[in-house]
């Protein structure tokens, strides 16, 4: 028993990494491969279930920040490198962080209680999967798009504002911030580095206070589900944001919008039609 419900958390560890900054909704998988098939709330508990994802969700975070490592060390002036400069600033990464950190801090509670369930999410999903499928059709019409480093204060509130608007479970933050920076002409590389840099300090503090709020739900017996799940998402957080990053530019948006669209038909079939999970939220 022991070495199947490791299995699980190693499952639900390479799911994060997969899937955590891929426009693709971590949550919507979250709900198919937990919720709705492992059930890791029936082997850790209800309330370890939730600490287990936030370090989970830690892995991914690790494995993004090591990727952008030489920006965060350009950005900080830990190390001054003369022939490559960057125009992206820490100060623009600031101001991308204001809008979702404060409608995160005033409005955290009320979608913990009321949007957090598996309707919530689908219609995230498929609003996410439009908006994307948008952005993919104006950029058609872009001839000369930015690189990250044409970013400026405006673009970096604006991104900022539409990562405030993937609070809403299922929406997806890479999703809506990515489709948000080609409408205002990036690249689809540029806007992905942009969105990804700019992730990993919110979700990095939203896990760190999550975790120390949970601490107590950890037990020693726990301790290598928490242990494997860590790994696994770090290990495939990397694998899927590096191929992402190569292949971004080519594939676009419209593969992942597509994607998406199916993950809503299967996660609403099995649930309204099944009554598989309806216990969730």
């Amino acid at each position: 028993m022991f070495i199947i419900e490791l299995i699980k958390a190693i499952i639900l560890g390479i799911v994060e990494g997969l899937t955590e900054f891929a426009p693709v909704s971590s949550t919507g998988h979250q709900i198919l491969v937990d919720d709705m098939w492992l059930k890791s709330k029936a082997f850790l508990g209800s309330e370890s279930a939730f600490t287990f994802k936030v370090v989970i969700q830690l892995g991914s975070i690790l494995a993004a920040a090591w990727i952008f490592r030489s920006r965060y060390i350009e950005m900080l002036h830990i190390k001054q490198n003369e022939q490559k400069q960057h125009h992206l600033k820490l100060s623009h990464i600031i101001v991308g962080l204001v809008p979702a950190g404060i409608l995160g801090l005033l409005f955290d509670d009320f979608i913990e209680k009321h949007l957090f369930s598996v309707p919530t999410v689908l219609i995230g999903l498929l609003l996410g999967a439009i908006y994307m499928i948008a952005a993919d059709k104006f950029s058609k019409n872009v001839t000369n798009p930015h690189t990250v480093d044409g970013m400026n204060y405006p673009k970096a509130f604006v991104i900022g504002l539409s990562q405030a608007i993937a609070l809403w479970p299922g929406f997806s933050r890479s999703g809506s911030t990515i489709s948000t920076g080609v409408f205002l002409k990036l690249d689809h590389k540029a806007a992905s580095d942009f969105t990804f840099i700019m992730a990993v300090p919110i979700m990095f503090a939203a896990s760190a206070k999550a975790l120390l709020g949970n601490l107590q739900y950890i037990t020693l017996s726990q301790i290598p589900f928490y242990i494997v799940g860590f790994v696994a998402s770090f290990i495939f957080g990397l694998i899927s944001i590096k191929i992402f990053l190569k292949l971004i530019n080519r594939v676009k948006l419209v593969p992942f919008a597509i994607y998406r669209i199916i993950l809503v038909i299967i996660i609403g079939v099995l649930y309204f039609g099944f009554g598989i999970g309806q216990n969730i939220g």
